[in-house]
């Protein structure tokens, strides 16, 4: 199915925009994320949290408008599912970042200026200033400094800068006519490595899939909440080998981001970073390679782990 420019976008002078966010154990860096969706310079039609139970979720949360909240089980890609399932076509955007990105005051007025003007635009990321997935995380205050600096410039046009094979998942907005039945696999559970390319490779027949500086924002990696050693590295290895097998992974793509993580965390392992189980990653990915050889490509193994 391919977009129709002409039915792409509601009737409105502007396209209306639904943030989901999966969120599991960090009620206070979904408060701070909150914060920052409530000043936009253009605010979200809803946002939607989907958490696994009111723990999950900052004391404010039902206060605040156009906040919504579903509870359901744990994982990354059933809790987004959640999120496309309670939108369905009501909006004409779905924005979906992780609870600790941190937007430009202009991401979601950007956003939607951007599908406006790319009616066969069917998904994008958006310019990260910085990533702190690789390093101990990035406070809150140092990335609002550092998108207070950029709000100050000049806004970046409304174009797109490359067609990608697939979105980075802490920052990535689909249009709703293009997702329609499309939904992330469950399969590829917890932290869902590898689900934003997995997603957005069935997603490219129904339009672009590229990158824009048109909208930007901060990835904090912040570490707490996140899949113990051992699960991650188990992800590294089979999700990639379950993609390829399942058509949507290029199989040079999968050898090379893992071996890219193996050869990593057993050369770090000798001196680990303090904020990476790499000894927990390498009995993962051993535990990995020894499903792969054996031809057992069933990533929902890592919850037994």
């Amino acid at each position: 199915m391919k977009i129709d420019p002409a039915a792409s976008l509601s009737d409105k002078s502007a396209p209306t925009v639904a943030i989901i966010i999966a969120s599991l154990g960090r009620p206070d860096i979904l408060g701070e994320l909150l914060d920052d969706l409530a000043n936009q310079s253009r605010p979200a039609d809803r946002i939607i949290l989907s958490v696994t139970c009111k723990a999950d979720l900052p004391p404010d949360a039902a206060a605040r408008p156009t906040v919504e909240t579903i509870i359901g089980p744990i994982g990354s890609c059933v809790q987004r599912n959640r999120g496309i399932d309670h939108i369905g076509d009501r909006c004409d955007i779905l924005f979906f970042c992780d609870d600790d990105y941190v937007p430009s005051r202009f991401a979601i007025e950007r956003i939607a200026a951007l599908f406006g003007a790319n009616p066969n635009l069917a998904g994008t990321t958006g310019h990260l200033l910085a990533d702190g997935v690789n390093s101990p995380g990035i406070g809150a205050q140092e990335a609002r400094v550092m998108l207070d600096d950029y709000d100050r410039r000049p806004a970046a046009p409304s174009t797109v800068y490359r067609d990608l094979a697939g979105l980075y998942g802490c920052n990535m907005a689909f249009r709703s006519l293009a997702i329609k039945d499309v939904r992330f696999d469950e399969r590829l559970r917890l932290y869902g490595w590898q689900e934003d390319i997995d997603f957005s490779v069935r997603i490219r027949p129904r339009g672009r899939i590229a990158k824009s500086f048109a909208f930007a924002g901060v990835h904090r990696g912040v570490k707490a909440g996140r899949s113990r050693g051992v699960r991650i590295g188990y992800s590294q290895v089979v999700n990639p080998a379950y993609l390829v097998r399942k058509g949507t992974m290029d199989w040079r793509y999968a050898c090379n981001i893992v071996l890219r993580n193996f050869f990593a965390n057993h050369l770090r392992s000798l001196g680990a970073e303090p904020w990476v189980d790499r000894i927990g990653r390498v009995r993962g990915n051993w535990i990995g390679v020894g499903d792969v050889l054996r031809g057992r490509l069933t990533p929902e193994r890592v919850e037994s782990l």
